[in-house]
């Protein structure tokens, strides 16, 4: 066999296992698809989203619903390949249930023998398969990164012309995870607190980032400029400050 055929080879076996990823993982996200849980319900019910904007924003993001009505939010990667889901529990008051710690999909998976155990569960961007669709989404078009997929989802039908993505957490955000919108225009939304500390810890990943890509990634500022001392206090994000809860 010469080194062509080996590559060919190689390549058409590769090829094939991630169809099959895909497919497989298609298939997973599809099953599971839907606005039953605790989160669709509450986002609707304290006036975030009407139900039409709720059902749109759930198949936008594939979202999912576990069987005790958690709120499953798939991981796909801008190759529409499923890498893992953070599967969460929320409130009637859409705040989360911090009695019930988040599960990854990939564990309760591999633990039920669902998945392989050479499933590459590397985590990335919610909504970053946005990007795998194909005529959608221009590269205009600015790209939004903040902490919780539930304000990514919220902040979609409230500013559509955004592409709204979540790094899941505050320390989950780095250059690797950015590097699929390389080429895009992206602008950071990090949630605000006390003494400013997220927001500069994102604007050096920012900076980082832009090194890289050779163009500035922006970091917004409009929670640190509006957000009053007892916002801050409370560490919120962009959807408390468009939807504020009454003070007590």
């Amino acid at each position: 066999m010469t080194m062509e055929e080996v590559f060919k080879h190689t390549f058409k076996a590769m090829r094939k296992r991630l169809d099959e990823q895909r497919a497989e993982g298609r298939r997973l996200w599809q099953q599971r698809l839907g606005t039953a849980s605790e989160f669709c319900r509450a986002v609707v019910s304290n006036g975030y989203l009407s139900e039409k904007q709720m059902q749109r924003a759930a198949q936008r993001y594939r979202l999912g619903a576990s069987r005790d009505s958690g709120v499953i939010f798939w991981q796909i990667d801008e190759c529409d390949l499923l890498r893992d889901g953070k599967i969460m529990h929320y409130r009637p008051d859409c705040h989360r249930d911090h009695d019930r710690k988040p599960t990854w999909a990939s564990y309760l998976l591999r633990k039920s023998g669902r998945l392989p155990k050479d499933w590459n569960n590397d985590h990335c961007l919610f909504g970053l398969h946005l990007l795998a669709e194909e005529g959608r989404w221009k590269k205009e078009e600015v790209v939004a990164v903040m902490e919780a997929e539930t304000t990514a989802v919220i902040m979609s039908e409230v500013k559509p012309d955004y592409l709204w993505m979540a790094t899941g957490g505050k320390t989950e955000l780095n250059v690797a995870k950015l590097r699929p919108l390389e080429d895009r225009r992206v602008i950071l939304f990090p949630d605000t607190d006390e003494d400013g500390q997220t927001y500069r810890d994102w604007y050096d990943i920012a900076e980082a980032a832009s090194g890289v890509f050779g163009h500035p990634v922006s970091v917004s500022s409009i929670l640190e400029q509006h957000a009053t001392p007892l916002q801050k206090a409370a560490k919120i994000d962009l959807a408390d400050l468009f939807f504020p809860q009454p003070q007590v």
